[in-house]
Formats: structure tokens, C-alpha cells, sequence
């Protein structure tokens, strides 16, 4: 779920290793504004109701656009990037070019990344897998997922430039994409996945398609950078609410959701990361808090180990990836424990599990990828040096290292762009 950045790098990863780990971490300081469960950081930030960005970082990044040379380059190119999404479709689920089971274009259809066309069948049926290896076909107008990413990348986009220009065009385009996906009964999209990540051949939908609406956790702090505007009223602000507390209440009870609930990699550490975020969006705060609550014998105890790894991540073709993107579902899991007063940043149990054992041993590669011990297909550096940017706000007293970004944290990548992730 990462991509090389552009000029972007400075403002939006400045936010986004401030804002996703700054305000969230464990402990009091009196100096940040706080989270507020399922106010976010509105009362802080004139009404913005944000669960991650955060008021004082987007304060200060807005002051010195003008006297900060690297900020204003960011600037500029943000502003870029929203005029392009100015330009670009109103997507919707309804006009993929595959019909779903279900017979509805409403419901979102996918593809499995990693399943390929079996080449030694006429048809290519059934398909197979190969771990790691992104099939192209995914991100094609047959299917949904290059629509939500591209939608999510957009509202996100345009929230910002709508904030640190204050131009209500930018909010109104971000508010005509809301509609064109969640609400207008023409073009939204059901809230379900039951036919996400799809194999041709063998599965119509399965569990782990839940994984693609990760892109939705930005989405939810657009809805609130452009609250102020007045684009959405108060009836469309409602209605999104719904959408997002039906999702949640899918997730739940369906099929797929509770299979993924019940996974055993970070398959369930990034449904709770999900559930947590969209349920404090939609005032349902006691889901998070159950959620929250429960993390640390349903995902550390079976997922964590003492040493401070992740046995599931460990047996895949991108080990290292896979290792960094589970232990950043936890952090935000984290971070909405803390709009509760909830500490995740500093549980451990007896063994020493917990966030910062896994932070910690991961942190041993930094600067030294090479010597991973494990499979990793695409080495580099550019996640862990996002990792350790949130565990160095996490964690004042450690000593957590990071380059400056090579790449942008998902929040704030800046532009639509099919998403691995930990998809599967």
C-alpha cells in the first residue's frame, strides 16, 4: 500500500508522522490536543472531526507554507495533485464491467491480487496463486478496487487542499465523490464485502477482501477536514454515519466478516484496525472499546512472540512487508484506543509481547535490510523508516531512527494507485 513519492513528500508525510503518531501515543501531554472518542479531535480543531490528523501538526504546516521553502514545494505539488483530482471521475461501483454474483452492480467485486489464470488451462480455470506477485487484471474496469482506491485517494486529496487553502471548491468535489459513492441510490456502493477478493473458478468472494476497504480509514478523516465547508449537510453527514455503522454491523455478523475476525495473521489485527476507526466515526464507541479491549489476547497473544516477531508474517514471500504492515494495523488500533483512554502503546504481557517488543526488534534492520533473515521478495527501507517514525511519537525516550520518507504513509500518498497491502 505504499508508492515512491513525488515533490508531496514533505507536507504529507510531515503530517502523516506527526499526525498518525503524535497526539495518539501513550501518556498525558498537556501541550497536544486530545482525542476525544467520537468527537476525534474536534472540539481542537474548529469542528474538524479527525481521528488521526492531527490539529497542531496541520496549524503548523499551514503557517509556513510561505516561509518554509520545502513546505511550500510540498504545498505546491499538493495543490497539483488536488486540481487533477478536480479533473478526474466521479467513481462508482456501478459501472465495473463485470457483474457480480449477486446479479446487484451495487455490490463491490474484486479480484484476489496474488491469483492468476492457470496457464495450463484453455480457460484459466480454476485460478492460482502466486504469493507476492500482483495480478494487473486486479486494478482493471472489470473490477471495483482501482475505483475505491483512486476515490479514496481523491477525497483525501482534495480534504487537504480544501484545508490549507480554505477554497470551497476543493471541499465540493470532495463532498460530490461522497455521494457518488455512499449515497446517491443510483451509484453507491452496498455496504458489504461479500464479493470482495474474488477467485475465479474456485471462491465468489472471501474473507480477506475485507483488507481492501482499508483505503475507506482515509476517507474518514476527509469527511471531517472538510466539515467546516458546508458542502455535506447534515442529513448527507448522517447518512455517511449509517454507511459506515452498516459496514461495521456487516463485518460483524456476515459470513466473510467473522472469518476474517477470526484470521490468524494480520488479516484480523487490520479488521479491528477497520472496525475501531469506522465505529468511532459512526458513534458507536463501545465497538471500539470492544475492540480495543480485546486486542491483546485476541491478536497479541496468538500473533506476537517475546522476541518480538510475527510468526504468520515470517512465512510469506514478503516477510519484512508483511511484518511492517501488522504492526501498523496495531499502531492505529493504538491510536483509537487512545480517543478512549485506552493505552495499547504500552501493554505488554508477562513474556514482554506488545507493540514496542515488535517495534523494537524490527527496528534491529534498520539500516541494514540485507541481513532480514527471511524470505523478502522487494527489500527496502522506506516502510520500516515509516514504522519508526510513528514508534519515535510514540515512544519519546527510545531511540527510533527514520531517514527522511521515501515513501508516504497510506493516509497521505497523495493520489490514486493500486494498494498491495497486506492483501492475499
Amino acid at each position: 500500500m505504499r508508492k515512491t513519492l513525488t515533490s508531496l513528500v514533505l507536507l504529507a508525510a510531515t503530517v502523516s508522522q506527526t499526525a498518525q503518531a503524535g497526539i495518539a501515543s501513550p501518556g498525558p501531554n498537556s501541550t497536544q490536543p486530545v482525542c476525544q472518542g467520537v468527537e476525534g479531535y474536534s472540539a481542537a480543531f474548529g469542528g474538524r472531526r479527525t481521528f488521526f490528523f492531527v490539529p497542531d501538526v496541520l496549524e503548523r504546516l499551514k503557517a509556513s507554507r510561505e516561509s518554509d521553502p520545502a513546505v511550500a514545494a510540498a504545498y505546491k505539488a499538493l495543490i497539483a495533485k488536488a486540481e487533477a483530482a478536480m479533473r478526474n471521475p466521479l467513481y462508482t461501483v456501478v459501472d465495473k464491467r463485470t457483474i457480480p454474483p449477486s446479479g446487484d452492480r451495487h455490490d463491490y467485486l474484486s479480484v484476489g491480487p496474488y491469483w492468476w489464470p492457470d496457464p495450463s488451462k484453455p480457460d484459466g480455470m480454476p485460478f492460482i496463486r502466486k504469493d507476492g506477485e500482483i495480478n494487473p487484471d486486479r486494478s482493471s474496469d472489470k473490477y471495483d478496487v482501482a475505483d475505491l482506491d483512486s476515490m479514496s485517494a481523491d477525497v483525501e486529496t482534495l480534504a487537504l487542499a480544501y484545508y490549507f487553502t480554505e477554497n470551497p471548491r476543493y471541499a465540493g468535489r470532495a463532498a460530490s465523490l461522497l455521494r457518488t459513492w455512499f449515497l446517491e441510490p443510483s451509484t453507491r456502493m452496498n455496504p458489504n464485502m461479500n464479493f470482495g477478493q474474488a477467485v475465479p473458478g474456485r471462491e465468489n468472494g472471501r474473507a480477506e477482501g475485507i483488507i481492501d476497504t482499508t483505503r475507506l480509514q482515509r476517507v474518514v478523516d476527509g469527511i471531517g477536514l472538510i466539515g467546516p465547508s458546508g458542502k455535506l449537510t447534515a442529513a448527507e453527514q448522517s447518512g455517511l454515519e449509517k454507511w459506515f455503522g452498516d459496514y461495521v454491523d456487516w463485518m460483524r455478523s456476515s459470513p466473510n466478516g467473522k472469518a476474517e475476525d477470526g484470521a490468524k495473521n494480520n488479516h484480523a489485527m487490520w479488521f479491528d484496525a477497520q472496525a475501531a476507526q469506522f465505529a468511532l466515526f459512526a458513534r458507536r464507541p463501545e465497538i471500539t472499546k470492544a475492540v480495543v479491549d480485546a486486542f491483546p489476547k485476541r491478536r497479541i497473544a496468538p500473533q506476537f512472540t517475546p522476541e518480538g516477531k510475527l510468526p504468520q508474517e515470517l512465512t510469506r514471500t514478503r516477510s519484512l512487508h508483511y511484518s511492517i504492515y501488522a504492526l501498523l494495523a496495531a499502531y492505529d488500533v493504538a491510536e483509537m484506543g487512545k480517543c478512549l483512554g485506552a493505552d495499547l502503546w504500552n501493554y505488554a504481557d508477562p513474556s514482554g509481547k506488545g507493540l514496542r517488543r515488535t517495534t523494537d526488534f524490527l527496528a534491529g534492520y534498520r539500516g541494514n535490510v540485507a541481513s532480514w533473515p527471511y524470505k523478502e521478495l522487494r527489500p527496502g527501507t522506506g516502510e520500516l523508516d515509516e514504522l519508526l517514525r510513528r514508534a519515535k511519537r510514540a515512544w519519546p525516550d527510545g531511540t527510533y531512527v527514520a531517514t527522511e520518507p521515501a515513501e508516504l504513509k497510506r493516509f497521505m500518498k497523495g493520489g490514486g494507485s493500486e494498494a498491495e497491502g497486506a492483501e492475499r
